[in-house]
């Protein structure tokens, strides 16, 4: 039986397995945590600073090497119930490379979290760098909030944020109906309500001016979700660019940021200039 855009259950499930369809997915990730560990010991870092009181509602901040730099936020991915920041550090070396503050945002977990907790999460760390940026030295003025595939989703819904200068969704998901009828919401459980409130394509307005990018080389329904949140946005009004990474999967995608002449990374350092 046909449940969205013609795919039944088991199609949809293939159509949102990334690690299945990246046959050296787990090498990738393995290459990330070691990548990140590098980072740990190459760069100053305080360390899981607390912007809540659960376990997971903590930060890493990445001090760049001037005051007023401008800063990159990142939210890591796993369809929101798996992963951790510390596995995607190795993000921070691109920015950090090019003058900015990195700051890695942890939050809590599905099936523990729904999804409007996880993101009040999002709201509450934003808010929290929100408050100390010029206290770091920080330019308060030129925050960027990044995150990739389900951290792509909570970046995306902060574009209205005042705080939130500029967005980078890095294959993200924008239309959550699909994965309520997968096998991604054994543990997120989302309902109806629940796609409709928490789907940035269902509240597309102005905002923060959004950069949008997706590996040429991924799945087709997560291109397809990139490029068509990219069309609703231009449709709107909105400031809006498609980044093109040819020849990108899911995970090599993120070397747009973490490498200091990564694409992504480029615009984003453009639009702070």
């Amino acid at each position: 039986m046909s449940l969205y855009r013609g795919m039944d259950r088991e199609a949809l499930d293939r159509a949102y397995n990334n690690s299945a369809a990246v046959p050296d997915a787990a090498a990738l990730m393995a290459d990330f945590v070691k990548r990140s560990a590098t980072v740990y010991e190459s760069f100053d870092v305080k360390r899981d600073l607390a912007y809540g009181t659960a376990p997971r509602q903590r930060l890493d901040w990445f001090p760049g090497p001037k005051l007023g730099a401008p800063t990159l936020a990142f939210i890591h991915g796993g369809y929101w119930q798996s992963r951790t920041k510390e596995e995607f550090a190795h993000v921070a070396a691109g920015p950090l490379a090019r003058g900015f503050n990195v700051a890695l945002i942890e939050y809590t977990l599905a099936p523990e979290a729904r999804i409007g907790a996880i993101m009040n999460e999002i709201g509450q760390a934003v808010e929290f760098l929100a408050a100390h940026l010029a206290e770091w030295g920080a330019d308060p003025k030129r925050l960027c909030l990044s995150g990739h595939s389900a951290g792509g989703h909570l970046a995306t819904c902060f574009r209205g944020h005042p705080a939130v200068a500029l967005v980078l969704g890095i294959s993200g998901l924008y239309d959550l109906e699909p994965i309520q009828l997968c096998y991604l919401n054994d543990k997120l459980d989302l309902t109806p309500q629940e796609v409709e409130q928490y789907s940035p394509d269902r509240y597309a307005r102005r905002g923060a001016r959004t950069l949008l990018t997706v590996g040429s080389a991924e799945l087709p329904e997560l291109v397809r979700q990139t490029t068509d949140y990219a069309r609703l946005l231009m449709r709107c009004g909105a400031a809006v660019t498609l980044i093109a990474a040819p020849g990108h999967n899911h995970f090599t995608v993120l070397d747009l940021i973490a490498l200091p002449d990564g694409r992504a990374l480029e615009m984003v350092a453009k639009a702070f200039s």
